[in-house]
């Protein structure tokens, strides 16, 4: 896709941190639909890095962030009101979430 966006185009990104993949779907809004540009999948292991005290590994965050890195070169030009993400069950259980999304931020 191309990293300049058209005016009258509006592109939107819906993000999954998943346990075991993140997922990442890009749509263009058409009207009142949406049209699918692109799907993106990537294993992390995020849960597998979850230790008895319920803390991320550096590893499984190392794994986590670099694929973020992805999908942020491939949301260049994106504004930030279109993307959306949720993270699912280990992030909401990790004591040291928030050290993972504060480095997913920077």
């Amino acid at each position: 896709m191309s990293q300049i966006l058209e005016q009258d185009e509006r592109y939107i990104a819906a993000i999954d941190l998943g346990s075991n993949s993140f997922h990442m779907v890009v749509a263009k809004v058409v009207g009142s639909d949406l049209q699918l540009i692109s799907r993106h999948k990537q294993r992390v292991r995020l849960a597998s890095g979850l230790d008895s005290e319920l803390n991320l590994s550096h590893a499984s965050m190392e794994r986590a962030l670099e694929c973020l890195a992805m999908f942020a070169e491939r949301l260049q030009g994106f504004e930030e009101s279109n993307v959306r993400i949720a993270a699912t069950h280990t992030l909401r259980r990790a004591k040291n979430a928030h050290l993972f999304i504060q480095r997913a931020k920077a």
